[in-house]
């Protein structure tokens, strides 16, 4: 796996640190008002909680004696008490979900804005599968968790100051002793926590992991049947799952013995509190229904510091799995682009001295190559594969960066164009053909505004409509998953319609009819050579028949150009470009 950003995790943030990181999305105008019905509800649910061994007190104190107590009284209060607890845990409920799902909306949304405007780094340094899991998953779960843990914390909290309130009215010498409990169950909560936190976002890694095996196995799933290669995925597989598992159980060890070690240490005083409770009882210093009543309260202390301390593990795995999306936004940058801006360029393109090296030890993919591309002019490349062809036109766009040098697009450098400006700018076709699950129309008109006409008159002239005018739905067809159910052939050629209907004023043509058969290239073909008329046109191909209406031919080799012509002047000078073409362009 390749290496992913710095973490939060690296930055030792403590816990209330990282909840002010996530606050902000949950604490919107439109969620304020739910969290003060959720938070009302609540104290309302918790106040209620010491009422049960109130009751009980004067019931074994006078409610068998006879005329003493009324005998309806303990039973309605007990309905009233239910219904109100009952009715206050569903408002609850239901203003959490509001708060959770208003913030979730707005993460979601500033994380794939991250993505839309990221360097494009990011897509080196993380698989598909993790961002996908993050921006889908990880927040979904983290928010959910998160939100459910902290109410249920204000509610233990509030519950556990009445009981303790309760408890001080009954007995304070009592309450004395169960306040020693307190120190040794926030010890054990801190130090627990510590190590959960930790293994959460090893867990999270090696999701990741996982995931991304499961993702090359489905893209790859032909060449793994055909190279016999199942074992030894299946193996693969099964290292990072036992991996994965492990971590599961440290987990769950870490879980277990903090809600292990709070109960024992909660039983421990319990038995203090009645020894002393039977101490005061034959001293006649406290009654039955007292001493009852105290027992039954601290027993139902007992739940909330119990479940105080199981409400670390969700708080620190929501926590954690909400900062995968904030590190996503805070530690990946934007694309920067200048101010300038142009509506159509002329397409007059220079590369000056520009050296791209990709990694630090392996060859520079461009070493100090300079080129003049004029207005209009139809430029083809070519040159045996890792030549630099396709390094040099994804440039253009700034889809790569210079190492060094500098290139211009209508004598102003790329780096001062406003990048949306410069894009517009562009029309590119490549070999690897990307589809949206969306509608053949949708598609070739992407980022503009649908033309339905001119749509049909692009899928036209690339050859495609009398096939998408069979189809049901014509251009109105779902392309489904890449467009898989389509040919090589006819995702190309709708390539070719996507650029024919942007008509930018620069074309760039990287392979652009490698899969399809020779009648449909003759088509295309034709269709191209109108496109590029008074357009600044780049092809990359290894056909003799994309290129021989170039206006001029680059030979590129390691990077560098070694030869640079028309097609017959190049093969009368015998050189590179000619003992490629007898190859017949094999390996271009």
């Amino acid at each position: 796996m390749v290496a992913k950003p710095a973490s939060s995790a690296t930055r030792k943030l403590s816990t209330w640190q990282r909840t002010l990181r996530v606050w902000p999305y949950f604490n919107t105008a439109r969620s304020r008002s739910a969290w003060a019905v959720a938070i009302g509800a609540t104290i309302v649910a918790s106040a209620t909680e010491p009422f049960v061994p109130a009751l009980l007190k004067p019931l074994l104190d006078r409610g068998f004696q006879k005329g003493a107590l009324d005998l309806w009284m303990v039973p309605v209060s007990l309905l009233l008490l239910f219904a109100i607890r009952g009715l206050s845990g569903f408002v609850a409920q239901y203003a959490l979900a509001q708060v959770t799902n208003e913030g979730l909306q707005q993460l979601r949304r500033a994380m794939f804005d991250k993505l839309l405007s990221a360097r494009l780094s990011l897509f080196a340094d993380q698989t598909s599968s993790a961002i996908s899991n993050t921006v889908v998953y990880e927040v979904y779960n983290g928010s959910v968790i998160l939100n459910n843990a902290i109410i249920k914390l204000a509610r233990d909290v509030l519950t556990l100051l009445a009981l303790v309130g309760y408890l001080i009215f009954l007995n304070w010498k009592l309450m004395l002793v169960v306040s020693l409990l307190f120190p040794a169950v926030a010890l054990v909560i801190q130090l627990l926590t510590r190590r959960l936190y930790r293994l959460t976002k090893q867990s999270q890694t090696a999701t990741d992991n996982l995931a991304y095996v499961v993702e090359e196995n489905v893209l790859a799933h032909r060449d793994v049947r055909l190279h016999g290669a199942q074992a030894s995925q299946a193996e693969r597989f099964d290292v990072l799952s036992h991996s994965l598992r492990r971590l599961s159980m440290k987990s769950t060890v870490a879980y277990a013995s903090m809600s292990a070690i709070t109960q024992v240490l909660a039983a421990i005083a319990l038995s203090a509190v009645i020894s002393i409770a039977l101490v005061q009882g034959s001293a006649n210093t406290t009654t039955v229904g007292g001493f009852v009543a105290f027992v039954t309260a601290m027993l139902l202390l007992i739940a909330p510091i119990k479940s105080l301390s199981d409400g670390a593990t969700p708080i620190t795995r929501g926590l954690a799995a909400l900062e995968r999306g904030l590190d996503l936004m805070e530690l990946t940058d934007d694309e920067s682009g200048g101010a300038f801006k142009k509506t159509r360029a002329s397409g007059d393109i220079q590369f000056k001295e520009v050296s791209v090296l990709y990694k630090t030890g392996n060859a520079l993919a461009l070493d100090r190559l300079t080129l003049h591309v004029k207005a209009g002019e139809t430029v083809a490349l070519v040159g045996a594969s890792g030549s630099g062809k396709t390094t040099l036109v994804n440039m253009l766009p700034r889809f790569v960066e210079p190492s060094s040098g500098h290139i211009y697009l209508d004598g102003q450098e790329l780096g001062d164009w406003s990048l949306a400006s410069l894009r517009s700018q562009f029309a590119l076709v490549s070999q690897h053909v990307v589809m949206l699950n969306s509608s053949i129309a949708a598609n070739v008109a992407l980022g503009l505004p649908v033309d339905r006409a001119r749509i049909a008159q692009c899928l036209e002239a690339a050859n495609l409509g009398t096939m998408v005018a069979e189809l049901p739905q014509g251009m109105d067809t779902l392309l489904g998953h890449n467009a898989m159910q389509l040919s090589g052939g006819q995702r190309q050629r709708l390539a070719i319609a996507r650029a024919l209907y942007k008509d930018a004023p620069v074309l760039i043509l990287d392979e652009a009819t490698s899969a399809l058969d020779t009648e449909s290239e003759q088509a295309v073909q034709e269709a191209i050579r109108r496109l590029a008329m008074n357009r600044t046109s780049i092809i990359i191909a290894h056909r003799l028949s994309t290129i021989q209406h170039a206006d001029r031919i680059i030979m590129m080799n390691a990077g560098s150009i070694v030869e640079s012509g028309t097609h017959t002047e190049l093969m009368l000078r015998n050189g590179a470009y000619a003992h490629l073409y007898r190859l017949g362009f094999q390996g271009a």
